[in-house]
């Protein structure tokens, strides 16, 4: 994956390069002092929703895009850019080109939030779109409530946007508990039974945490040991030595890709041969190239289809998509979830008319029953916002980013 300041400049040749007409609608990334930044279109005409004009819709997205978890952001931002721009070259949506407006949060609830209340208050964004992790979304929530900002396919398996139903977000990808349940159900059916979790100390790792304690319990089961550790920390060392001694067949981790990647060479370094496994959100791409040899047979949850398959009609359109934006891209599971992000906002959007409100585009979400966008099927209604149980599992060859399913 190639780093969002090439992708800044990759962005600002384009841009420079088209007529007046489309200077209008399209978002620039650039950097300045190693800061990232966003120009958006500064003059809005006048109509009848925040984020709307003759020309445009205005979307907002608070993602990491430096820091520990910069590279789940870079990759999500890049498969969503790669179909909006697809649809605005097309025409946009009833006339109107798509626009992102993103800032970067770091994976810092305090960040997010901030940046939440610039785009709904000083952006005045139409809606939320893809933020990532349920530690900056539930700092997020009162800002949107207050202002009853929709939020599209945030990234996080989370209960609290989940139950009870939320009517201003939209989830996409399934959940922990269903992803745990497919990590437990392969664990027991080939023998391991000694499980811990590893969690990071948030609202992610203590939903994961439970959603893994449920599926053990369904089974009359209880955890070995569990450990925690902060959001983002490298120190682990304390942790792998807890669940080692406690002997576990098997470890669970919930925490993202680089306090994954510290706590696989310290639980190995002490001699474990337990079966490791992880949720989604961990980042496959960035831990494979972490570990290398070392992340091999390492057991990983995904909730789109493998970007790699493209006998898959959605996979494929993604890649042909991905590759037309930038060859140079490469394809990932954030990446193609990002997509699918974009293909289903862009389908709402045209569900919610040539007039669109915040409203109608709630209700153009709620109308996608069965929605098959070739492969993966989205299912709303207005007592369910949780459109998808694709649960697949995956495992890493240990030679960079290589998976088999």
């Amino acid at each position: 994956m190639f780093g969002i300041r090439r992708r800044a400049r990759l962005v600002a040749i384009r841009w420079c390069s088209l007529g007046p007409a489309r200077r209008r609608w399209l978002v620039l990334l650039v950097t300045t002092g190693g800061a990232l930044a966003v120009i958006a279109p500064a003059i809005w005409l006048r109509a009848s929703e925040a984020g709307i004009n003759q020309q445009t819709i205005l979307l907002g997205q608070s993602v990491p895009l430096t820091g520990p978890s910069g590279q789940l952001g870079q990759a999500f931002v890049a498969g969503s850019l790669a179909y909006f721009d697809l649809v605005n070259s097309q025409g946009g949506v009833y006339g109107r080109k798509i626009a992102v407006q993103v800032l970067d949060d770091q994976y810092d609830p305090g960040k997010t939030r901030l940046n939440v209340h610039d785009l709904i208050r000083s952006q005045k964004v139409y809606a939320l779109f893809g933020l990532i992790g349920v530690p900056g979304i539930e700092a997020a929530l009162p800002e949107m409530r207050r202002q009853g900002v929709p939020l599209v396919a945030p990234v996080s398996g989370a209960q609290l946007i989940r139950t009870p139903t939320n009517p201003l977000i939209f989830n996409i990808r399934a959940s922990y508990n269903q992803e745990a349940e497919r990590i437990v159900s392969y664990l027991v059916r080939y023998g391991f039974r000694d499980v811990a979790v590893l969690y990071q100390y948030d609202g992610y790792g203590r939903d994961g945490l439970r959603a893994v304690e449920l599926a053990l319990a369904r089974r009359r089961m209880k955890l070995v040991q569990k450990a925690s550790v902060q959001r983002n920390s490298l120190e682990t060392g304390v942790a792998a030595r807890l669940i080692h001694d406690a002997k576990p067949d098997a470890v669970v981790m919930v925490t993202t890709y680089g306090t994954a990647a510290s706590f696989v060479r310290n639980i190995k370094s002490l001699g474990s041969e337990a079966q490791l496994m992880s949720l989604s959100f961990v980042g496959s791409i960035p831990l494979a190239k972490a570990l290398g040899p070392l992340g091999r047979n390492i057991g990983i949850t995904q909730v789109v289809p493998f970007p790699w398959d493209a006998t898959v009609p959605l996979v494929h359109e993604y890649q042909s998509i991905l590759r037309r934006s930038d060859p140079r891209l490469r394809f990932s599971f954030y990446s193609l979830e990002g997509f699918l992000a974009a293909k289903t906002t862009v389908e709402a959007l045209r569900r919610a008319g040539p007039n669109p409100t915040r409203v109608s585009l709630r209700r153009g979400l709620e109308s996608m029953s069965n929605v098959d966008f070739g492969g993966f099927k989205l299912s709303f209604s207005p007592t369910n916002h949780n459109g998808s149980d694709f649960v697949q599992l995956t495992f890493m060859m240990g030679g960079g980013a290589n998976f088999i399913h």
